[in-house]
């Protein structure tokens, strides 16, 4: 099954000229307290198909998007090393000019597009929205897990790279320790004037944890955080990101277990529609 209305595409006709790539990463090693969002790029494509190509907020279609959906990254096992090689390889085998669109997964999936990407976008910044800091330099004995990972990245494109929104939760050293790693953080989706303009100079990725949003809209996440933002605030600003020079999108722990009547991965899809009519209306069909 492919997500809505993409064609499917194998990763020999990766460079068939589509703009627009859906790649799922159905990995959830290092999770903890409810793994499942090994399921979520299954999941969220079959939600897709409960949702129109159309948004009537962008005024925009699916249909006009050339938008290619290439399956799941192949995965041996559970070992974190693995599957960023894999991911990069698949990130890399994509078009100059691609935009991946990722499926997780666990947080730790971002690392690997992250760290393809930054070899052809010297400067790139990453947009977290995220409940979660993922500060930590270790967690249970990992230097690499869903609650590092935001760290790891920090290490590879240096202090000041990141902006961080809706974070809410984490522990008193990722708190401490984020005025000097990170642009900006906030547990808003709100940011100064000044912050927007500093990405909208530069290339960005964006990773887009679904514990961002309130539980009450979207329970079906591995560590759900109260107090989040609401699904009308954050597509709102989903809409925005046609602003910003995006290079790359993913969405990440859904948990399709902790979802029995499916509205996460509605909205889900419904977020990774809404951001690919936004990020890809000033591109070429």
């Amino acid at each position: 099954m492919t997500f809505l209305a993409a064609r499917p595409a194998s990763r020999e006709s990766s460079r068939d000229g589509s703009s627009t790539v859906i790649i799922g990463v159905p990995f959830d090693a290092t999770s903890t307290f409810r793994r499942g969002s090994r399921h979520a790029p299954a999941a969220i494509r079959w939600a897709s198909q409960s949702i129109e190509t159309f948004s009537p907020v962008l005024r925009r279609d699916l249909e006009e998007v050339a938008l290619s959906d290439g399956g799941d990254v192949e995965l041996a096992g559970s070992d974190v090393d693995a599957m960023r090689s894999a991911v990069r390889s698949r990130i890399e085998d994509l078009a100059t000019g691609t935009l991946p669109v990722v499926l997780g997964g666990e947080h730790t999936v971002t690392l690997a597009v992250v760290e393809a990407l930054r070899q052809s976008k010297g400067d790139l910044a990453v947009l977290q929205l995220d409940a979660h800091a993922d500060l930590r330099d270790e967690f249970e004995g990992r230097s690499l897990s869903h609650a590092t990972v935001m760290r790891r990245i920090v290490d590879r494109l240096g202090r000041k790279a990141v902006v961080q929104l809706g974070v809410r939760a984490g522990s008193r050293d990722e708190f401490d320790a984020a005025p000097g790693l990170l642009r900006y953080s906030s547990s808003m989706l709100a940011m100064p004037t000044d912050v927007w303009s500093w990405l909208e100079q530069r290339p960005v990725y964006v990773t887009l944890d679904i514990d961002v949003v309130d539980p009450a809209d979207a329970p079906g996440t591995g560590n759900p955080e109260p107090e989040g933002v609401a699904a009308r605030e954050l597509l709102p600003f989903v809409r925005r990101l046609g602003a910003l020079r995006v290079v790359g999108i993913d969405l990440v722990e859904v948990s399709p277990p902790y979802d029995p009547s499916g509205r996460t991965a509605i909205l889900a899809a419904t977020i990774v529609r809404e951001a690919i009519l936004a990020i890809t209306a000033s591109r070429p069909a």
